[in-house]
């Protein structure tokens, strides 16, 4: 967050660079990059199809959990006017897109990024998407919240552990930078978009603890641990309790190769979480009852490896732990919908923390096959059956839900690369060679 009355400092500006945005942000990253962030490539050819596939791109720990880019954005953009668009517009988005293909490794070091469409979006065609995609309009997900939708026609994700490629990309993609990492802008999204919003993000050991001075949601005690990578004090994202990239991918179709995306966008007001719980209470309501009794999670959680620890028992035994412990846990809740029938876990999620309007926020992206995998994992962690336990309440000792408020939700559809400008109800991108 930026302080102080006067100009922003060099320093002020680095630390919130994407947040920031514009040219004095990509200014000072630019004086301050050690070295040239790695080109793309002109070989289409050896680009993943999967729009998604990120996860052979990015760091991972000593376990093999994946770290996901440290510098996020999102811009959610709107087609001017009524009807589908033009041949000119999917010219220009599938250019501009090209520039950065060009332009940026594929990698978490360079550049990793993806566009998505809306139900609303494709409601510009006669013809509808085919029933088997599952891409439903945003709905409120729960009984106590009452979000803003998401309803624009476009999301382009940014992310990179480079806050100057970040920067660079958007203002290339904006119109207000005539080269992206030394290659020439032909065509920019602008050309066809407007851009309707634009919401940033990080995520990363010392990035919340690094920005969380003065921050709305955090007490002024600061108590958000140097070590995690989120604002609550917990390493997320396990490696065995994410789905894959294959299981989250549409495996037919005119879009086969694409997924789902739901983004939801939350508030934290994490002052009760600090000051009025001890850490053996946070990890209660974090993971388990059962973690905070043995003593499972040390610090962050680094020390639970590649797998968040719930067992089958900790799942199933949810209410009996609610009878026990007098209160249940945010993951064993939302464990309970989130396997198939085989056993395959179905949510791939991305999330990342944010001081977008000066107050500690989650953006929450998360890929499935059908948007309603997400719905149903979102109805087992609000925990509603649980509330005819005494001690249960809707938000009061049920897992997180006490401290994180959803602001806004959206759906969309990720096509794969072939079909990812401006696509068609079937799969088509006509007047593209």
């Amino acid at each position: 967050m930026i302080s102080g009355a006067g100009e922003p400092t060099r320093r002020e500006v680095l630390k919130a660079a994407v947040a920031v945005g514009g040219a004095s942000a990509l200014s000072a990253c630019l004086d301050s990059a050690d070295e040239p962030v790695p080109s793309g490539t002109e070989d289409r050819s050896v680009l993943p199809e999967r729009q998604h596939a990120w996860n052979d791109r990015v760091r991972t720990d000593d376990v093999g959990n994946r770290l996901l880019p440290r510098h996020q954005l999102l811009l959610y953009l709107t087609l001017p006017g009524g009807g589908p668009p033009s041949r000119d517009d999917r010219r220009a988005v599938e250019s501009a897109l090209r520039t950065l293909d060009r332009a940026y490794e594929r990698s978490s070091n360079g550049l990793l990024y993806s566009i998505a469409y809306s139900p609303r979006y494709f409601d510009r065609f006669e013809e509808g998407l085919p029933d088997a995609i599952d891409l439903p309009e945003p709905r409120p997900l729960s009984s106590f919240e009452s979000p803003a939708f998401d309803r624009q026609d476009a999301l382009i994700h940014l992310a990179s552990d480079r806050a100057d490629a970040v920067l660079a990309a958007e203002e290339a993609l904006r119109g207000n930078e005539p080269t992206a990492n030394g290659v020439s802008v032909e065509a920019t999204l602008t050309d066809a978009f407007e851009v309707a919003d634009r919401r940033t993000g990080f995520v990363g050991a010392g990035m919340p603890a690094a920005r969380q001075d003065g921050l709305n949601g955090i007490p002024a005690s600061n108590p958000v641990p140097e070590e995690s990578p989120l604002f609550m004090g917990f390493i997320a994202g396990f490696r065995k309790n994410q789905a894959t990239e294959a299981h989250v991918t549409l495996p037919s179709g005119p879009f086969a190769g694409g997924t789902t995306k739901h983004v939801s966008n939350l508030r934290m007001r994490l002052a009760d979480w600090y000051d009025e719980q001890a850490f053996d209470e946070r990890v209660a309501e974090m993971f388990s009852p059962v973690h905070a009794e043995r003593e499972m999670v040390d610090g962050v959680g680094a020390n639970l490896g590649d797998d968040s620890g719930l067992t089958p028992e900790i799942i199933d035994e949810v209410r009996a732990h609610a009878r026990e412990f007098a209160r249940v846990g945010h993951a064993q809740k939302a464990a309970r919908a989130n396997r198939d029938d085989g056993g395959n876990v179905r949510l791939l999620r991305r999330h990342f923390e944010s001081t977008d309007d000066d107050e500690a926020g989650l953006h929450f992206p998360s890929l499935q096959r059908g948007i309603t995998a997400f719905e149903e994992v979102r109805a087992a962690m609000n925990g509603a059956d649980l509330t005819d336990e005494p001690t249960i309440r809707q938000r009061v000792n049920n897992g997180i839900l006490e401290y994180v408020f959803v602001k806004r939700r959206g759906n969309f559809l990720v096509p794969p690369r072939s079909s990812r400008a401006l696509p068609t109800p079937s799969g088509d991108a006509p007047g593209l060679s």
